[in-house]
């Protein structure tokens, strides 16, 4: 198959083609601008290159019943140029192939789940740290949805008593995931880029409590076989030992499972496709979407 991939992010967008197998032939990076400003140039990069399907990982919300009229738009987005943009018919229209979209997240997960980290297991939850927080979770090999997609990313947290900031930044949520782990967030609450904090500074002992928080609520509510940690905050490799550590802390001997107090290390992880899970999962959505 030859199939295109479109990771739709809130300041750039990625597009690519590849095949099912999770192979990248080319890509190409857009900035996101006005829907009409952007889209012209992303159905153009597709036009053209015998593409058989179309797979789309979105920032959102997004609206994923397929039974829905709005079914592949943009909802509530604080993007506002994008709010109840019709994202997914709008390339079915203009490109006449298949298209299957689900949120970034959730294609990230997927693209782990088949050719990364997680291959051969049929739950996982991968996360993005970065500027924002979101999360995707596999569940007995499905892609996780709901009454909407989960928004992991703003579950609440305790503060750390270290933080300078416990209330966090979401303009929504008092002390949320997001709002307290972020990169954003970083930023704000020490005065310098995460990029430009040494390994030794208490930012990252406060960031690892809230993401071991993050891993410790998401074992006992969906009990993933593995989690994957990505995003730009996620470079910073010494936050894995941390966040391992006191994951083990928090759930204190409760979840009796080896691969929990014996192999947390195999549990915890980065992502084995790097960046590219997103572009990967979202080729996957395109086989899919031609399947079906």
């Amino acid at each position: 198959m030859r199939l295109g991939a479109l990771e739709a992010g809130g300041t750039k967008m990625v597009c690519a083609v590849g095949d099912e197998r999770g192979n990248l032939f080319e890509r190409a990076s857009f900035p996101t601008l006005t829907p009409e400003e952007t889209m012209p140039g992303l159905i153009d990069y597709f036009r053209g290159k015998g593409i058989e399907a179309l797979g789309i990982g979105s920032f959102g919300p997004l609206s994923l019943d397929p039974n829905a009229p709005d079914y592949g738009a943009i909802t509530t987005t604080p993007k506002l140029a994008w709010r109840d943009y019709p994202l997914r018919r709008a390339f079915a229209e203009a490109l006449g192939v298949p298209v299957g979209i689900d949120t970034d997240v959730n294609a990230a997960a997927l693209g782990e789940a088949v050719y990364g980290a997680g291959q051969g297991l049929d739950s996982l939850v991968y996360y993005t740290i970065g500027t924002g927080v979101g999360g995707g979770a596999l569940v007995d090999g499905k892609l996780l949805h709901g009454l909407v997609h989960p928004e992991m990313g703003h579950m609440l947290l305790r503060p750390d008593p270290r933080d300078p900031a416990p209330h966090g930044f979401c303009p929504y949520h008092d002390g949320c995931l997001e709002g307290l782990a972020n990169g954003p967030a970083i930023e704000k609450r020490w005065g310098i880029s995460a990029k430009e904090l040494p390994e030794d500074h208490v930012a990252w002992d406060v960031e690892a409590e809230y993401l071991a928080q993050m891993c410790a609520n998401t074992i006992v509510i969906l009990s993933p076989k593995r989690i994957v940690l990505g995003g730009g905050v996620m470079h910073q490799l010494h936050l894995f030992p941390k966040i391992r550590r006191r994951t083990l802390e928090l759930l204190n001997g409760y979840v009796a499972h080896p691969s929990v107090l014996e192999r947390i290390d195999e549990m915890i992880v980065p992502p084995g496709l790097g960046d590219n899970a997103g572009a990967v999962g979202s080729l996957l959505l395109a086989a899919r979407a031609l399947e079906a």
